[in-house]
């Protein structure tokens, strides 16, 4: 017996036995490091660098190893989520209340989303692969030198230029074909002459914010003798121009019989509480979000304006507005405190993911049209047609999107044409609140709202006024400055100050020029998201600010 071999086999703990290796956790890590390759996913190097030491220290006792191994799975687990680009899962717990009242059903529709079947495919074919090299090749030792690689190499790339993962900005422009008339300037915004950095972007929100606090709309008295009309807001849960696009109703007449169609609309949340207290508190700049629930300044209330011109407000829902409060939301934050438009005696065609009735928009318009007199109402619709989860009532299955989308722009279509029959004088504002994020991105999974981002902000804001004696023919005008919530308020502000319906021809080009412009910022309950020179960035409570993965 050698010398070398005496002392192992004298050593009371002979370290080289106890090394032994990853075993099925190199699978683990070898479909990380898959989806790391294609983009799936994000890789944070030190922490799974980290994991790997602990599952590869030796632990002598073989009971002691396999509790490493049952310790190791919520570590991995939590470590997975970690490197995805999904929200910080406690964002997730955050909305734990609302998905308790949520069906098993769409529950379980949810979860399927997250499963990508193409990568469950290349999981099970490194699994059999794994299955068959593992017996006669020593896969952790290329395992961890793929994981030192990944930890090194940012450090030799230390000094040289790194691109940065690419964002996707939201281009204004219009398609070809499309009537593009300017009503201001256009708006745009200089490179920044500074790199993104924490600080950089925390002051840019910030000075955003103070600005939008010196911005408010002036509502002027209505001329004496002025024609009355109705103001009606059409208030859309989950609907965006992307939505559009994918449902493939770009072409649907809705959108050409539109006066006014504002590009650039940014909803600002992506979340419909959020959505309608900024359409509700319009009459002054964008607000942080929490600012929406706290002392809201009289002055901000678009309705309140109105009422005081004489507009009698009016709350129409196609839903019983119960879900995450919303009715009394709208009620005690929004100035709309009013009763909602009864119910009563009406068969709801769908259900909504709560189970909840959602009845038919062209019955509930009509149902308005009939109980509230002509004259000077200003009126707040809303309507969750097309939100996630909804099915017809007597079928299978959740209802598609694009078969609702038609049905609710074929009924909007039809009550506007109702409307200029019966010659009411109404000033319609097409208003969603946010996308249905049909398209997921690698933070989120289709359907899922949590970050603002551009495709689920970027919605299709429009004005149609019906009952002018000489009505606005061909295609619509285009508003393609970045917009938000202060232009439709100044809009409505000038519709009552230039009695718009007692003119014998409208002004169309003077009405809608300079508008208000603001900046395509969106924020949610700890998640902002904010341009910086062509691509977005966004902050989640508690981090830094990051290029937005696309």
């Amino acid at each position: 017996m050698s010398h070398s071999e005496s002392i192992a086999a004298t050593s009371p703990f002979p370290v080289s036995r106890y090394w032994r290796g990853f075993g099925l956790w190199n699978l683990y890590f070898i479909f990380k490091l898959a989806l790391y390759w294609r983009g799936a996913i994000d890789f944070d190097a030190l922490a799974n660098l980290v994991f790997a030491a602990f599952l590869l220290l030796p632990l002598p006792p073989r009971w002691l190893h396999r509790l490493r191994h049952l310790v190791a799975i919520p570590i991995g687990v939590a470590l997975f989520y970690h490197d995805t680009w999904l929200p910080p899962f406690e964002r997730l717990i955050a909305q734990s209340s609302q998905v308790g009242a949520m069906s098993p059903a769409y529950l379980l529709e949810l979860a399927s989303r997250v499963v990508d079947w193409q990568w469950l495919g290349v999981f099970f074919v490194l699994a059999v692969g794994y299955g068959f090299v593992a017996p006669w090749f020593r896969v952790t030792v290329p395992v961890v030198l793929a994981l030192v690689w990944l930890g090194v190499a940012p450090l030799l790339s230390q000094g040289a230029s790194v691109p940065v993962r690419p964002g996707q900005a939201v281009s204004s422009d219009v398609p070809a074909g499309t009537e593009r008339t300017a009503t201001r300037e256009e708006t745009v915004i200089p490179a920044p002459a500074e790199e993104a950095s924490d600080s950089v972007l925390d002051d840019r929100l910030q000075s955003f914010y103070a600005s939008e606090r010196e911005r408010y709309t002036t509502f002027s008295a209505r001329p004496a003798g002025a024609v009355p009309f109705d103001i009606l807001f059409l208030n859309i849960c989950s609907l965006s121009w992307d939505d559009i696009a994918v449902a493939g109703l770009e072409d649907h007449p809705l959108l050409d019989y539109l006066d006014v169609v504002f590009d650039d609309f940014n909803s600002a949340t992506s979340y419909s509480g959020p959505a309608g207290l900024r359409l509700l508190q319009a009459s002054c700049g964008q607000r942080s979000h929490a600012a929406l629930y706290n002392d809201v300044p009289a002055r901000c209330h678009l309705f309140e304006n109105l009422a005081e011109l004489g507009f009698e407000p009016s709350l129409v829902l196609n839903h019983d507005g119960h879900f995450d409060d919303y009715l009394a939301l709208l009620q005690r934050e929004g100035g709309l405190d009013v009763p909602m438009l009864s119910l009563s005696g009406l068969q709801a065609p769908m259900v909504a993911f709560d189970d909840s009735p959602v009845y038919r928009d062209l019955t509930m318009l009509q149902r308005w049209d009939e109980q509230d007199a002509q004259g000077a109402n200003a009126v707040f619709y809303n309507t969750v047609t097309l939100h996630d989860g909804n099915r017809f009532v007597g079928q299978r299955g959740f209802a598609d999107y694009d078969v609702r989308l038609r049905q609710l722009f074929d009924d909007l279509l039809t009550f506007l044409q109702q409307l200029e029959a019966e010659e009411r004088r109404v000033a319609v504002f097409v208003v969603p609140e946010h996308g249905a994020a049909l398209r997921g991105d690698r933070m989120q999974f289709p359907g899922m709202r949590e970050i603002p981002n551009p495709l689920i902000t970027h919605v299709p804001v429009g004005v149609k006024l019906i009952g002018l004696d000489s009505p606005r023919h061909g295609e619509p005008l285009h508003v393609t400055a970045p917009s938000s919530y202060l232009a439709l308020s100044e809009l409505t502000s000038r519709l009552v100050a230039n009695d718009v319906f007692g003119q014998p021809r409208l002004d169309w080009s003077t009405l809608v020029a300079d508008l208000p412009v603001t900046q395509p910022i969106s924020e949610n309950e700890g998640v902002v998201m904010m341009p910086f020179g062509e691509e977005p960035y966004i902050r989640l409570e508690g981090q830094g600010w990051m290029p937005y993965p696309q």
